[in-house]
């Protein structure tokens, strides 16, 4: 199980407060509805269990359940998610989840059409936000008395941010595995429970115990129109980074603030991407499988965080994070590409990378086909064509060439130009730079100049391999193999 830490989307209250999301991952445990739980079974990944102000549905319910790949990436195969965020596919994405699950649980006007009932978090997650997810073992056992318990349990809403919100709600479910693992930081979230704490206590707990065989996962908000996530923060750190609230604080609590300063620098400081780096994970398909002695091995690098490494440990790390001055590379070949791109005439200048997701999601209306899959229809001066969104179609046969190069060479651009919270992975951007040359030789029989990729993708490849994972990535690359 882990403690997922979500980023801020500053929005309402998220603002002032800065503190995030936070919810429960399970790898053996998943949803025999959105109210109840099972263990998960055969290519199953595992669910996310959360509480909100008000999910909106006909039941004031106090939590919900859903398929983890529907929670991060709102479909159910990862190989059908978007290559790129809006709000209108996210808005597509969710109907599609009231329709085949929330049916008998979401019937009322304010469910069915109003932006504040909040089971639509838990849809495409990654859409909105960037996330971290700070993961240990447990045993069958323990799951079953989760299932049980909660099963058993009268699931009402009792919301309160004071004294019980989303915090204190993951901590009651840690507690049920790890007694006392999680707990609240009175000094610098002023008595209340923040994510951020509950993420850093219960990392804590997990590095004291190496038999819980700690790892971290990150999944990086997806590029697109939506606005980008902020790093949470704890109620003195908020204090001490926002320059909002720094003037009000100067005027009105001059003595009070360097206390809130102190108190954040001594014991309250914890950075999730640091967290991540020393603690990564190499196989996410691990996560679903059971605690075995193969499994330990390949994630033992993560549990060592001293600065010697070993070799091999070097290099696993460096495959999830890059090595030192790869991504600068990969930004020079990049420019290299756009550069060709402008020459041949496939795109008019440079800056019209930048503009490209905007201008694809005011032009383009998105679609479900009978499959599943995600498409796009885009209708500007130059007629109508349609592309699909995802690695499983994007190359389909009458997905659009020239639009499908655009897609992914914004996406590929604005990956390179994010901060780390907000970046994926090294495995996951050199699938994502294979899909872009093959793009690009979809256009033109002229090859590359400089070409610094694998150059055996084909749209099989695009593929997913044995079975989905939480880490299956857009596609399998000769790199990745």
């Amino acid at each position: 199980m882990g403690v997922i830490l979500n980023e801020t989307l500053n929005e309402s209250a998220g603002r002032i407060t800065g503190s995030g999301h936070t919810a429960v991952y399970f790898s053996r445990i998943c949803p025999e509805s959105p109210v109840k739980l099972r263990l998960c079974g055969p290519g199953e990944n595992g669910s996310v269990m959360s509480n909100y102000t008000n999910l909106g549905e006909d039941t004031r319910f106090e939590w919900n359940i859903v398929p983890f790949n529907m929670y991060v990436y709102g479909a159910a195969d990862p190989a059908n998610r978007p290559v790129f965020g809006t709000e209108k596919i996210k808005s597509l994405l969710e109907a599609r989840y009231r329709e085949q699950t929330l049916s008998s649980y979401c019937s009322v006007a304010t469910c069915l059409k109003s932006d504040k009932a909040e089971w639509r978090e838990m849809v495409g997650a990654r859409m909105v936000r960037s996330m971290y997810i700070f993961v240990v073992e447990t045993s069958l056992q323990q799951d079953l008395d989760l299932i049980a318990k909660f099963n058993a349990l009268p699931n009402e809403n009792h919301f309160n941010g004071m004294t019980h919100n989303c915090a204190d709600f993951t901590k009651d479910v840690i507690d049920t595995y790890f007694p006392h693992a999680a707990h609240r930081d009175v000094i610098n979230d002023f008595g209340m429970t923040s994510p951020k704490a509950v993420a850093r206590t219960f990392s804590h707990y997990a590095r004291n115990h190496p038999e819980s065989h700690f790892r971290v996962m990150h999944f990086s908000q997806l590029p697109g129109t939506i606005k980008r996530s902020t790093e949470p923060h704890s109620g003195t750190e908020q204090l001490y980074h926002s320059k909002k609230l720094l003037v009000p604080l100067v005027i009105f609590a001059d003595h009070e603030l360097p206390v809130a300063a102190a108190a954040y620098l001594i014991t309250g400081r914890f950075n999730p991407e640091r967290e991540f780096e020393q603690h990564a994970t190499l196989e996410p398909a691990q996560l679903s499988g059971s605690s075995s002695s193969t499994n330990v091995a390949k994630n033992e690098f993560a549990a060592d965080t001293s600065t010697e490494l070993e070799p091999i440990q070097v290099q696993q790390r460096e495959e999830i994070l890059g090595a030192s001055g790869e991504w600068e590379k990969y930004r020079k070949h990049f420019d290299t590409i756009v550069a060709q791109a402008v020459q041949d005439e496939i795109i008019p200048d440079r800056g019209y990378v930048s503009r490209i997701f905007k201008h694809i999601d005011s032009a383009g209306k998105p679609f479900a086909g009978p499959d599943r899959s995600l498409w796009l229809e885009v209708t500007d001066a130059s007629g109508t064509a349609k592309v699909g969104l995802s690695a499983s179609n994007i190359f389909a046969h009458d997905s659009d060439p020239r639009l499908a190069f655009e897609l992914l060479l914004a996406r590929v651009d604005a990956e390179l130009k994010s901060p780390k919270h907000s970046r994926e992975t090294m495995m996951e951007f050199k699938e994502d730079w294979a899909l872009l040359q093959y793009a690009r030789t979809r256009l033109s029989a002229k090859p590359l100049a400089e070409s610094f990729a694998p150059k055996s993708f084909t749209p099989q490849d695009s593929r997913p391999v044995g079975k989905s994972s939480p880490g299956t990535t857009l596609a399998r690359t000769a790199d990745a193999k």
